[in-house]
């Protein structure tokens, strides 16, 4: 646990007793807080029960004596959706802050000796991936690393702050909105395009919310921006014009005359103005497509400002053995290879995933976001066939007419019954290889609890297909 004294004495509402509500409630009364605890379900009062945490309800208590009002991340604070109790605490006057707050407060109670150091990662895509490689990078080359956030342990889940550990930890925009003290020794932005827009409503407010992550650097600090979206490009420019911090541009595809850039599979380092091949990325197996081409640069970029000797960094990268539900190689077995790309849940996650492979069999589809699928179509020629799920797939099916070959299937079983069968069938009678990736650009909650649990029915699905045999392919086949 990570013991929060700063409200000690006090008393602090807490919203929302998921995982990270109840860590916060924890940590408040671990550091001296009395701590009002409330969820709206009661499955969520029940688990602060388990947890030793009495659900008080703030409401009744009145706003006076309050000092803050702690909000789960997944609860809006604004906007038409904004909860009531957020609207309440607002309108009392009452600091609406998140855990990341919570954290960065009491990390600055710190004498600068005793602190440690922050890597923080952000961006619509690609944050998982980079803030695992980055925690592997550094355990690899010895450091005692906390990796948490948005992903994995929540940030007050993880042990106390002491000299020289490093909080590896991946942030998202929600997180982001707030908290208003958080300083990062390195701070990623890795790109931005539109996502959570019925939360932050605009782009521009969207990209606030991301850019917080910078907000407290000094010039000891670095700020690591992808460039390769017109956001990150502009706010590369904008740091770089504004001095008060080092500032690395990453990249993939396009050669920087300062910063670190993938161009094809090679890695190259110019940020000192002089470029250089930092490593070859074909011998990283877990990190395919051109996409991880950035991710790996943002890596290298932390694990360099950080001090760490290129050789190290490069072996660290390369032993990588990857992340669960992003682009995870499942299994491979009679020519087929199964990829599961759960955390794809939109359409340019999923873009990586199509722009990864020559050819594939995709599953796709669950609840859908604005936009659905029509961004991918330059990808659409990879697509040997599309097996179609979830909320989504009547939509889909109609933006896939005439120009994808497509099935109906409804459900996973039926997807990956369908795709295997159609696989075997092209590996017996072409014997070429064949690879079915679950890449859904859509969110899950229309079958599943999250998208961990969707990639973990797809795995289940394919290792009782190859330990038994698949079960009958359904569903309306059309083109």
């Amino acid at each position: 646990m990570f013991p929060v004294s700063t409200f000690a004495g006090q008393t602090v509402a807490v919203f929302g007793l998921a995982r990270t509500g109840i860590a916060a409630a924890l940590a408040l009364q671990a550091g001296g807080a009395e701590v009002l605890a409330w969820d709206d379900g009661e499955a969520g009062r029940a688990r602060a029960l388990e947890a030793g945490i009495a659900p008080r309800d703030p409401a009744s208590a009145g706003w006076s004596g309050i000092a803050a009002l702690v909000m789960s991340p997944g609860v809006p604070v604004y906007g038409p959706k904004a909860h009531p109790l957020a609207l309440a605490a607002q309108a009392a006057g009452v600091p609406v802050i998140g855990d990341v707050e919570l954290f960065a407060r009491q990390l600055a109670t710190l004498d600068p000796s005793a602190r440690p150091t922050v890597v923080g990662i952000t961006g619509t895509n690609g944050k998982s991936t980079t803030t695992a490689l980055i925690a592997h990078v550094l355990t690899a080359c010895g450091r005692d690393v906390r990796l948490g956030g948005n992903i994995g342990t929540g940030i007050l889940s993880l042990g106390p702050p002491r000299p020289g550990a490093v909080y590896v930890l991946e942030l998202s925009s929600y997180q982001l909105d707030l908290t208003t003290a958080l300083h990062c020794d390195v701070a990623i932005q890795l790109n931005l395009t539109p996502d959570h827009l019925e939360r932050h409503g605009t782009m521009e407010r969207y990209a606030e919310a991301k850019r917080a992550i910078f907000a407290n650097q000094t010039g000891a600090d670095t700020a690591v921006i992808g460039v390769d979206d017109d956001w990150g490009e502009a706010l590369a420019t904008r740091f770089l014009a504004g001095g008060g911090r080092a500032v690395v541009p990453v990249s993939s595809g396009q050669a920087l005359s300062r910063g670190v850039f993938a161009i094809g599979s090679m890695l190259w380092d110019s940020a000192d103005g002089n470029p250089v091949e930092a490593m070859d990325l074909a011998s990283c197996q877990a990190l395919p497509g051109p996409h991880n081409g950035q991710n790996a640069a943002a890596a290298w970029a932390a694990a360099r400002a950080l001090g760490l000797p290129r050789e190290a960094v490069a072996a660290a990268i390369a032993s990588f053995p990857g992340l669960k539900h992003r682009l995870q190689k499942v299994a491979e077995a009679g020519g087929i290879a199964f990829f599961n790309d759960s955390k794809a849940t939109n359409a340019d996650a999923a873009a990586q995933a199509l722009g990864a492979f020559p050819s594939l069999r995709w599953i796709v589809g669950g609840q859908p976001k604005s936009g659905g699928i029509d961004a991918l179509a330059p990808l659409f020629d990879r697509v040997t066939k599309a097996y179609l799920i979830g909320e989504a797939a009547p939509a889909f099916a109609a933006t896939l007419a005439g120009r994808v070959e497509h099935q109906l299937c409804g459900t996973m079983e039926a997807a990956v019954a369908a795709a295997t069968a159609d696989a075997r069938a092209a590996v017996a009678a072409t014997d070429r290889a064949e690879r079915i990736v679950l890449s859904p650009a859509c969110a899950s909650f229309d079958q599943y609890a999250d998208f961990e649990a969707r990639g973990d029915h797809f795995i289940t699905l394919v290792q009782d297909i190859l330990n038994h045999g698949g079960g009958e392919a359904s569903g309306k086949v059309g083109v």
